[in-house]
């Protein structure tokens, strides 16, 4: 570490990667009750293992978001973080939080508007966070050196932060509260959360290609344009079947194909990175990581979200099983792999040690990123029946589900993969490490040296 206070991200990590078994599990659990329907049934309803599951996935990913920015921001402004104490505050409320949380969902206690069903306090908390990290991150760089990474990453949290405040907004209008609601979820994560993910993959391939900052601060700047350009019109295709005027066919249509560009431009982007800058960096798993985020991101969410993103398109798919693949190829593609890329790079300079388990770490990457191509193929085709069957040929919900229970199956098979992925990247990255052997040669020479 260059820093010291770069420390706090240690311990972001390791509770983002809490969360991370714990939304893994929940997600287990949900996809066993799709196969087996009396799978804890009256301990836990299947609604709330999936709120589990969706929440957790959306905390981990800010937490490593919060790791993140507090690992690159010291390197960044080249100064130590404003106040680790006030980072280590807001660690301990944001767990409590999400403890709290949970705890409440399996009692009954939620807002019941899907991934906003923390109470009333638990939100006002969250602005709290909030506030301490915004104050954290900006006065450290405003008080450093000021870098186009930081200035993206930054305009990519407060976005986050600005955003969640229409949380607090829930008109009894459904098709008023659909509108704003879609302000936080899709211009989170197809918006503001774009961004971070564009300055954290920068600031890992000036670290891992030694290529020249100004021409990677060049792509950075590009790729935030298309991502803004696309993105805010792109919120369109969430209006279609809402009651928003119809305007919003041509305008969500026109916008949201446009949003494979920014991630096909960070395909480009990393890979041209890669090949022009040098190719001996210890850290191959963290190379593997950063370049499958743009590959899993391009995919999940370009190729998969344009599958059913035109309007003629989404009359026929929009609710079906080709919505999840596209959410868990998304998701995991885009930001899953990256909080995965930057815990691999930092791991080994937060633990003072060189790279290490690389093979693990590897091996965890194709497993993992196999398994979730499984499960999005599975759910496309599952999806692509229930389209002819339900939306077509009109036979009822729950005949369709019989009818599609095999790839149900097979999500599941390829989920457990997952959780075995998942547990190997654990090891690779917080188990020990025994001392290279290189070292205790070279010790048993200078013994010998020194006999003779």
């Amino acid at each position: 570490m260059k820093y010291a206070s770069q420390r706090v991200a240690y311990w972001y990590f390791v509770c983002a990667m809490v969360l991370f078994g714990v939304q893994i599990l929940a997600g287990g659990l949900a996809g066993t009750v799709y196969v087996l329907p009396n799978t804890l049934a009256d301990l836990m309803p299947f609604n709330i293992i999936r709120m589990i599951h969706t929440n957790a996935l959306i905390v981990w990913l800010l937490m490593g978001f919060f790791g993140c920015a507090y690992y690159l921001v010291p390197e960044e402004a080249e100064r130590e973080i404003e106040s680790p104490f006030l980072a280590y505050v807001q660690l301990v409320l944001l767990m409590v939080g999400a403890l709290a949380a949970v705890i409440g969902y399996t009692q009954g206690i939620h807002g019941g508007r899907e991934f906003l069903e923390q109470p009333l306090w638990i939100k006002v908390a969250i602005v709290v966070v909030a506030l301490i990290f915004l104050y954290n991150v900006s006065m450290t760089v405003l008080k450093g050196r000021r870098t186009a990474v930081t200035s993206v990453l930054l305009l990519g949290l407060w976005g986050i932060a600005v955003f969640w405040l229409f949380a607090f907004y829930a008109p009894d209008n459904l098709s008023l509260d659909k509108v704003y609601w879609w302000y936080i979820v899709h211009l989170w994560v197809e918006g503001v959360w774009e961004l971070v993910m564009a300055s954290v993959l920068a600031f890992l391939l000036i670290k891992l290609t030694g290529v020249d900052r100004e021409v990677i601060e060049k792509w950075l700047y590009s790729i935030v344009g298309l991502a803004l350009f696309s993105g805010l019109l792109g919120t369109g295709h969430h209006y279609y079947w809402i009651g928003a005027p119809g305007y919003w066919q041509w305008v969500g249509s026109i916008f949201s194909a446009l949003e494979v560009a920014p991630f096909f431009a960070m395909v480009v982007f990393a890979f041209t990175m890669v090949f022009r800058g040098r190719k001996d960096h210890p850290n191959r798993a963290a190379v593997l990581w950063s370049l499958g985020c743009t590959v899993g991101a391009f995919f999940g969410a370009g190729v998969w979200g344009f599958l059913h993103t035109l309007s003629f398109v989404n009359y026929y798919t929009h609710g079906t099983q080709l919505t999840a693949a596209h959410g868990h190829l998304a998701f995991y593609g885009a930001y899953v792999m990256l909080n995965l890329a930057l815990i691999s790079y930092a791991m080994p300079y937060l633990r003072g040690k060189a790279p290490y388990h690389q093979t693990l770490n590897i091996a965890s990457f194709w497993l993992m990123s196999g398994a979730m191509m499984v499960m999005t193929f599975a759910l496309t085709f599952a999806g692509a029946v229930q389209v002819h069957l339900q939306r077509v040929l009109g036979m009822s919900y729950m005949e369709v589900q019989d009818q599609i229970a095999p790839f149900y199956w097979v999500r599941l098979g390829s989920g457990v993969l997952v959780v075995i992925a998942a547990l190997m990247f654990l090891w690779s990255v917080f188990g020990p490490v025994r001392e290279r052997r290189k070292v205790a040669r070279e010790g048993r020479t200078a013994s010998l040296q020194a006999a003779e």
